[in-house]
């Protein structure tokens, strides 16, 4: 059930990723970011409150559950978003996405400190053929785009504080489940805390406003899809987390080539990336995926 749950919400993360790629076509990504933090807050709050309706047993409300999950918002969905876009922005998407890649490094060594959970050699053997797998699915970077030593230096931090924030985020949703099964509820006092935080952290409002007056129709929807996805996504992981390990889980949530590249190949036709190495990648992450379901 923890690795179908994680496989749903890699499912979630990876139509999130494709989307994404149409929705900042059409709007940019300043006034989409708040498109799709709008989107996480009303989706899990209509879901939570049908739960709260149908569910036989009262409601009793945690504060160290709460904390937690809002402790999560903001080091995972803010701090880690934040970050990775100026990963993007420094050291552009190929290099960018080697480093999200490594963010299950940080989510064990987070669940080892925090959590105390203790991995079996044949587990950790299963991380490293997923890992190793997730690497070489990975786009290298294109020669000819030589990189700035003090750009290099800075997109190096915000890459190693995005993984660091995707990591520990799940980590904490992971201890907030122990404390309070709320996953609903949940997803949404985290995507509050980020979304009060990037309130507090935008300045320029009239540009976004600018922006969102200025998007058609199907650039608000297609972002409302992303927040649909991600919030989903958030969802099924937290989830994941009650029936398995939380590093096992954020290393599945992480597989996501496993969709984009037969996607990218078979409906946009993108060839370019389909070599050997990815192949033989794409190969080890499903060898490593097939073997923690049935161990």
């Amino acid at each position: 059930m923890g690795v179908a749950l994680a496989l749903a919400a890699m499912l979630c993360f990876a139509v999130n990723i494709l989307l994404t790629r149409s929705a900042v076509a059409r709007m940019p990504v300043e006034a989409g970011f708040f498109v799709v933090l709008a989107t996480n807050a009303v989706f899990p709050a209509t879901l939570w409150g049908v739960e709260l309706a149908v569910q036989p047993a009262p409601f009793v409300w945690n504060w160290k559950g709460a904390g937690l999950f809002a402790a999560a918002g903001v080091v995972g969905t803010f701090l880690g978003r934040r970050f990775l876009f100026d990963a993007v922005r420094l050291l552009g998407p190929s290099r960018a996405s080697v480093f999200h890649s490594s963010a299950p490094a940080f989510a064990l060594l987070g669940a080892w400190l925090l959590a105390g959970e203790r991995l079996g050699a044949y587990e950790l053997v299963l991380v490293a053929v997923v890992w190793i797998g997730l690497w070489l699915t990975q786009p290298t970077a294109r020669a000819g785009s030589p990189i700035a030593p003090e750009v290099l230096r800075k997109g190096m931090i915000a890459g190693l504080l995005t993984v660091a924030g995707f990591g520990f985020g799940n980590v904490l949703r992971g201890l907030a489940m122990r404390e309070w099964s709320e996953a609903l509820l949940g997803t949404l006092l985290a995507t509050l805390a980020a979304f009060a935080l990037q309130i507090a952290a935008t300045r320029d409002w009239a540009k976004i406003g600018a922006q969102l007056r200025a998007a058609d129709r199907s650039a608000i929807a297609l972002y409302v899809a992303c927040g649909v996805a991600t919030s989903l996504g958030s969802i099924f992981v937290t989830l994941a987390m009650t029936h398995m390990e939380i590093g096992l889980a954020v290393l599945v949530v992480h597989t996501t080539p496993l969709v984009i590249f037969p996607f990218s190949l078979f409906v946009l036709g993108s060839r370019e990336e389909l070599v050997p190495r990815t192949l033989f990648g794409a190969l080890l992450v499903l060898c490593g995926i097939t073997l923690l379901a049935i161990r």
